[in-house]
């Protein structure tokens, strides 16, 4: 069970970083790193997970934090032009802002 860094915790603000677990906690460590991470924490998410499991993770999970930018810059990293990545979900795409009616 290996841990986040405790220099790379800053990333993690609204949670207990100390109890990520880089295994279980994945689906929520990659996109974090991947929208707010610096080189260093990039570097390693690379290291950790490696670029086929940051590619697997763009192309089957997503995310709703990942912003546009993120996503264009990663799909020129991975050479993933024409590929299909999961979408963002719905609310997402159809409210400026999900928690306003």
């Amino acid at each position: 069970m290996a841990k986040v860094p405790e220099k790379f915790r800053w990333v993690f603000w609204d949670v207990d970083a100390k109890a990520l677990d880089t295994a279980t906690g994945r689906n929520y460590i990659i996109p974090r790193v991947l929208e707010f991470g610096r080189l260093e924490e990039v570097r390693w998410l690379i290291r950790t997970y490696g670029m086929n499991g940051i590619h697997r993770f763009l192309r089957e999970v997503g995310h709703p934090e990942l912003s546009a930018r993120t996503l264009g810059f990663w799909r020129a990293v991975l050479k993933a032009e024409g590929e299909a990545w999961a979408s963002s979900p719905d609310w997402r795409r159809n409210k400026a802002a999900p928690w306003v009616d």
